[in-house]
């Protein structure tokens, strides 16, 4: 069985029945190619498959966990995806969310857009308190479907709106109280925290957790993946949003008057 997770900017190493996933491709601050996305699926089912491994732990590097997608659409050498997959199917966000195995994120560093979704649905997510988060997506003009689905069933649909519409960012502080994420550990302690978690969980009997899962999965809306995918191939907003990152400017739709806020520099 092969530990190779098809994508240059992820790494998996193994720590007795535990399995990390690192993401570590920090020449592009650990921006998600949709290799790594499908790597983090890859890595998912590799401890639900392996009888040497009991739990999953994911994490970044330096001072990033994930900021979601590569929105300059670069790939790597060595990226590899199976052929004739959906926008939809690459995603790993599902796979996190219904593991058998345990998955703990550990977040140690900026978290947002799909770094922040692996976060959300993983079993717990313990958090560096040098952590940001933020669901940047309607800045590039994505109306992200998981995002909708998820997020209001952690912070409630007010401050699902507030996050979602204003795209601010916040700090780990914040996350554990809204409920975005679960633990809060100085950084120097988040290895140990997230292993303490792991470990935690895997106290608990296999089939009444799946049961247990299952049943809090309930919670979460429908995912209208239609719409979605509608805009990622079609949608004007988008193409519009992502050439005004690409070139460090406002997107059109932005009014002039009244003054916006500041134009996002991330």
């Amino acid at each position: 069985m092969t530990d190779d997770l098809g994508a240059a900017g992820l790494r998996f190493e193994r720590d007795g029945v535990i399995g990390w996933c690192v993401i570590d491709r920090p020449a592009a601050r650990n921006a998600l190619t949709p290799a790594m996305y499908f790597g983090i699926k890859r890595a998912v089912r590799l401890v639900n498959s392996d009888p040497d491994l009991a739990a999953l732990i994911i994490t970044g590097t330096g001072d990033v966990f994930a900021p979601g997608g590569d929105l300059g659409g670069r790939a790597e050498p060595g990226d590899s995806l199976p052929d004739d997959l959906g926008s939809e199917d690459v995603l790993p966000f599902l796979t996190v969310r219904d593991s058998r195995a345990p998955v703990i994120s550990a977040v140690n560093g900026i978290c947002q857009g799909g770094g922040l979704l692996i976060a959300m649905l993983s079993d717990i997510a313990v958090a560096s308190d040098r952590a940001t988060f933020r669901v940047p997506e309607l800045l590039r003009g994505i109306p992200d479907a998981v995002y909708a689905a998820v997020l209001p069933a952690h912070v409630g649909l007010a401050m699902a709106r507030d996050l979602m519409l204003s795209a601010r960012r916040f700090g780990a502080d914040e996350a554990q109280r809204l409920g975005v994420i679960s633990r809060v550990v100085p950084h120097e302690q988040l290895r140990d925290a997230a292993l303490a978690a792991a470990g935690e969980i895997l106290q608990t009997a296999p089939q009444a957790r799946m049961h247990v899962k299952r049943m809090l999965n309930e919670r979460y809306g429908l995912i209208d993946f239609q719409t979605m995918t509608w805009a990622l191939q079609t949608s004007p907003e988008l193409r519009e949003g992502m050439r005004a990152f690409m070139e460090k400017r406002s997107p059109a739709w932005i009014p002039q008057d009244p003054q916006p806020a500041p134009r996002d520099p991330a």
